[in-house]
């Protein structure tokens, strides 16, 4: 990914927090020969510096992915952002936005524990905090015969690419009339955006 020196994301902490807030990523392969995406959500353990997920066993990206190098991109929000927003006609249109990119080395995952577990993380991570569901209350025959239907694995981390385009390489003033017409908006990811900017400016 391109990332000029203004927009590089470099605190570990800052990525995994985006990482965990926009999960639900698009995984880059080789399939056959040529490039292969799947879009689906991906749960991040810190401490293996690794991420889980699973395919529909239909979807034949996994039959060739073991120990590829893959690409995994997390987009976070995103902006038009635009040229009379600014306090000059000398302007053109441009996009502000967050991604990052995580490289790594993909393994098919066998291991029946290994598999519930990370189904079970994925559940408790997006079923609200007072939600009756738990995979644990399932009947475990049920929960066998679905995993049939699918293929784990795992992507051990090896290089991760960060970008925040926030408008930084510009003056503080235009960076400041930017954000008062994102928060102008009802769209969650102008507004999302503009808080982005805002903590960048009080660093």
């Amino acid at each position: 990914m391109y990332i000029p020196k203004h927009f590089q994301l470099k605190d570990e902490e800052i990525i995994y927090d985006f990482i965990e807030k926009y999960s639900f990523a698009t995984l880059f392969s080789q399939h056959n020969g040529e490039p292969y995406a799947t879009h689906l959500p991906l749960t991040l353990n810190k401490g293996e510096s690794s991420l889980y997920g699973h395919f529909a066993r239909p979807n034949e990206q996994w039959k060739d992915i073991e120990y590829q190098k893959v690409l995994a991109v997390f987009q976070g929000p995103h902006s038009y952002i635009s040229p009379s927003w600014y306090e000059t006609t000398m302007a053109v249109p441009t996009w502000n936005y967050v991604s990052i990119h995580i490289y790594g080395k993909m393994e098919i995952v066998e291991d029946q524990k290994v598999i519930f577990d990370s189904l079970n993380d994925m559940v408790k991570k997006y079923e609200s905090p007072d939600s009756p569901y738990n995979l644990l209350d399932v009947d475990s025959r049920f929960i066998e015969g679905m995993s049939k239907g699918i293929v784990a694995f795992k992507i051990k981390i090896t290089k991760i690419e960060a970008k925040a385009k926030l408008s930084q390489n510009h003056p503080v003033e235009r960076q400041e009339l930017i954000i008062k017409n994102l928060e102008n908006t009802s769209q969650q990811d102008n507004i999302q955006v503009a808080s982005l900017m805002k903590k960048n400016l009080q660093k």
